[in-house]
């Protein structure tokens, strides 16, 4: 008896050998029926290799005149069942986006195009949150009386944010038409994220982080219709004066 087992053991290593490169498949199991290996041997094999199995009718009636016993069939049946009812792993699906903002596109995260804006400061406000110190105002002007990306609502915003920083660390304007050209009036220095303090033309929103350095936003629902830009973190006094930097925007469609 202690013989048989020791057999039906090494047949068991053997075969996994054999197959341990690839995923168990009918063929697999027509191999080793035809290569004598007993049922309790195979059976073993299937219950510790992955395999696919076709268990078609007509698979199956090409199993059985291969000599394929119903035991052998019915272990098959449940490594598939047991193979489906599996989770897949969890994979950060948002690993591989760049920095930046995105609006969803028929379930499909797509990256919002960027359009340059022109700052220059202006006069002098003081904060009463930031203990009196005084902040720049700063004007923003975006070239062409409208974005090129329109949206309805519901909206759907995801941000990838830098190293270090989160969705709130940058701002979302509304835009105001000026002839051939959009505007928008601003703080330096994070006033809008004070709680004594607003931007002029700044719409509040929530962030809900997802995954690592991004996060879906959260937009208010009484959004009236026009242009808005997300503008990246960084915009300081010093940076502003008479530069140039860059804002995600997107017109609300009516």
């Amino acid at each position: 008896m202690k013989f048989l087992s020791l057999v039906l053991t090494l047949c068991l290593l053997l075969t996994c050998v054999v197959f341990a490169q690839e995923t168990l498949s009918n063929d697999s199991i027509q191999k080793m029926v035809k290569g004598g290996l007993g049922d309790d041997v195979i059976i073993s094999v299937i219950q510790h290799q992955p395999g696919q199995y076709d268990l078609s009718p007509e698979a199956l009636i090409a199993l059985k005149k291969q000599g394929v016993s119903d035991k052998v069939l019915e272990a098959m049946s449940t490594k598939n069942s047991a193979a489906a009812s599996t989770p897949a792993p969890v994979v950060d699906r948002y690993e591989d986006l760049d920095i930046g903002v995105y609006r969803k596109v028929k379930d499909v995260w797509t990256p919002i195009a960027t359009e340059p804006v022109n700052w220059k400061t202006g006069g002098l406000l003081k904060s009463i949150a930031s203990e009196g110190i005084v902040k720049e105002d700063v004007n923003g002007r975006l070239q062409g009386h409208e974005s090129p990306t329109k949206m309805n609502t519901p909206l759907e915003f995801l941000i990838k944010a830098p190293d270090g920083l989160e969705a709130t660390d940058f701002q979302l304007v509304h835009l105001h038409v000026k002839s051939n050209a959009r505007e928008f009036r601003t703080m330096t220095g994070g006033v809008f994220h004070s709680s004594g303090g607003s931007s002029r033309d700044a719409v509040s929103f929530q962030q809900t982080q997802v995954a690592k350095r991004t996060y879906k936003i959260t937009l208010p629902n009484n959004l009236p219709a026009g242009d808005y830009a997300f503008l990246a973190p960084g915009l300081t006094a010093a940076s502003a004066a008479s530069t140039t930097g860059k804002a995600y925007t997107f017109h609300l469609v009516e």
